[in-house]
């Protein structure tokens, strides 16, 4: 069929085709879905989250939301930060099908302006319209939608080929998927070749730009039956594809959207099914990026349980999830990971707490504790009394301070109430945690020193002290930058590990650097910081065996001293305590308390031992 050419003019077809139906029956299901969606989520908010939300989407923070949802929902700059090859394919496909959207509504506005145009028409624009005069301002538009048509099908070809070859994109495993998922996926594969095929039939008789008029050469020429055959295949996978995507992976699509606009609204999860947690389980888009972050699946080698399964569980109800909520290290890993920003570890706390037995947690048994007053408050916490070694450090540094310290549980252990709070046993801790707010408030201390990540994150997040609360590496940098202690600097090369609660619990990272870099030459290295690996010793999993720990353990171990250093030095004692057990003969672990103490100038440190030995009786 050759090309027909009208000078001066737009050839306009009548705006209705039958073809419409699929497309159209598609939009009004998943409008309708989407409204009473979205009605269910907000009436699931508490009450003050509700108000919460709705005052932020007419304050300033609309603007804030706006930007975060065109750079992570369309730009991926998340993913891209992490992954340049999967960002630019989630890119291409987002960035490129929205952009299509904008500007044939800009093209039925320009070329339409005075007439109602139903939903499907700037859908199907260049079948109705066609502009055959080459003029600057259309050829400007066919080459913006060739453009933009073409980005999205190289983003799909780059997922076919990911789909098939994960290991070139970067990732060693990704999701295992249902057929849900594989019927929306291959569906979304199908509608951009199809929408290609249908405007290059077109452009073969009207005229396109680079691409569409190329190929139009080729399928301009075909049967015009088979021309509206290419339509009518085109608006069925739009339609199938939209009445897939409630149960599909892709729902993630309007829900991250409403997820960043509820957490710059400063809303979170309270509990399992609340619309906060109901939001980020469909949020999860199945893409698998947490597979490869999580230990449990790279070095135990159980994938299974990961948050992508995890969540699909609790999405679709599966029993299964009160397991895997158990078979993980909690270590907020996969949560940095993930580009959506979905907080798994609260959605496991949120079900183990569920599943907890309900115990009170009546400690009125427990004798009252004797403080002594003091402005400093030390509290090592339980792991710390298992490592004496942090303990004597961190009592030789006390001394050496000049602060008046005491010391909470010297007599006798004191949990902080994690170990309960994991369990989901959040009754018994909260009465757990009153009982030694009473013994804080008795010491008069301004500051409370713990040598335990777990204790500090829990001090701080679940006591609500009105006293500063510090980590001893603060501590130690305070006294050092403040020149209380004095330390010499050795050519020791050191290595640093992030502990899990004290890295990304509770984003502290440069005082400990500041810390190890002033006694030693510290090393950088890539698993640190926010993606910092966890030793394996987690007390919230309760599925692993000796052996896959031990495997999670000797990889990160392994990892972490594959430079070769002097010294492992980390700032946790169950993080000492589980490398200690797979470092003999190898590179040596220590806590930064003790390298400190190591490297304190002996003119200022030889009493203050003394004074520690004879503190701490048999440690």
């Amino acid at each position: 069929m050759g090309r027909k050419t009208y000078r001066g003019k737009v050839e306009e077809r009548f705006s209705y085709d039958n073809f419409v139906l699929p497309f159209t029956a598609g939009m009004v299901f998943i409008l309708i879905y989407f409204a009473v969606a979205l009605g269910k989520i907000i009436r699931d908010l508490p009450w003050d989250d509700r108000k919460r939300f709705f005052r932020s989407i007419f304050s300033y923070r609309i603007f804030i939301s706006g930007w975060e949802i065109i750079r992570e929902c369309l730009l991926h700059v998340k993913i891209f930060k992490r992954n340049k090859t999967l960002g630019f394919m989630h890119m291409s496909i987002a960035f490129g099908w929205f952009m299509m959207i904008v500007l044939a509504h800009i093209e039925v506005k320009l070329y339409a302006p005075h007439r109602f145009n139903l939903p499907y028409f700037p859908i199907f624009f260049r079948y109705f319209m066609k502009e055959t005069e080459h003029t600057m301002q259309g050829a400007f538009f066919f080459f913006l939608m060739d453009f933009f048509l073409l980005l999205v099908l190289i983003g799909v070809g780059m997922a076919v080929f990911k789909r098939f070859n994960s290991r070139a994109m970067g990732m060693r495993r990704t999701t295992r998927l249902k057929m849900p998922d594989r019927i929306a996926v291959y569906t979304l594969w199908l509608i951009f070749p199809l929408r290609l095929l249908a405007e290059s039939y077109t452009a073969g008789i009207a005229g396109g730009s680079f691409l569409t008029d190329t190929v139009g050469h080729i399928v301009g020429a075909a049967p015009e039956i088979m021309g509206r055959g290419f339509w009518w295949a085109y608006s069925i996978a739009l339609g199938l594809f939209f009445f897939c995507l409630p149960f599909s992976r892709f729902m993630h699509i309007p829900t991250e959207a409403l997820l960043i606009l509820f957490r710059n609204a400063g809303i979170r999860s309270k509990k399992k099914g609340d619309g906060y947690a109901t939001t980020e389980v469909y949020s999860c888009s199945r893409c698998g990026i947490c597979i490869d972050a999580c230990q449990i699946s790279s070095a135990a080698r159980v994938p299974k349980d990961t948050s992508v399964y995890f969540i699909r569980e609790l999405r679709e109800k599966d029993p299964k999830a009160l397991l895997a909520a158990e078979n993980c290290l909690m270590c907020g890993r996969c949560v940095e990971a993930c580009p959506v920003g979905i907080d798994s570890v609260r959605l496991r706390q949120n079900v183990k707490e569920l599943k907890a037995p309900k115990n009170q947690g009546d400690f009125r048994y427990v004798p009252p504790m004797d403080v002594e007053k003091a402005d400093v408050l030390y509290f090592a916490g339980c792991m710390t009394r298992t490592m004496p070694s942090i303990e004597r450090s961190m009592l030789v540094i006390l001394d050496t301070s000049g602060d008046n310290y005491t010391y909470m549980d010297k007599s006798g252990t004191i949990c902080c109430g994690r170990p309960m709070l994991l369990t989901g046993q959040v009754d018994a801790a909260r009465a757990m945690i009153d009982k030694n707010k009473e013994i804080i408030k008795r010491s008069g201390a301004k500051t409370l020193v713990t040598s335990c990540p777990i204790c500090f994150k829990v001090f701080n997040e679940q006591y609500g002290l009105d006293i500063e609360i510090l980590h001893h590496t603060q501590y130690i940098d305070r006294l050092i930058s403040s020149g209380r202690i004095k330390v010499e600097h050795s050519d020791v090369n050191a290595v640093y590990h992030d502990p899990c609660d004290l890295g990304r619990g509770s984003k502290v990272y440069d005082a400990p650097r500041r810390v190890v870099s002033a006694v030693a030459e510290l090393s950088d290295i890539k698993d640190s910081k926010r993606m910092s690996l966890c030793c394996g010793g987690s007390l919230a999993n309760t599925v692993l065996n000796e052996k896959q720990r031990r495997d999670i353990t000797l990889d990160a171990y392994g990892r972490l001293t594959a430079g070769g250093p002097d010294v492992l030095v980390t700032a946790c004692p169950l993080c000492k305590k589980t490398f200690a057990g797979v470092s003999a003969g190898k590179v040596p672990v220590e806590d930064i308390a003790q390298t400190v103490v190591r490297n304190m100038s002996v003119s200022t440190a030889g009493d203050a031992r003394h004074d520690s030995r004879a503190a701490s009786g048999a440690h």
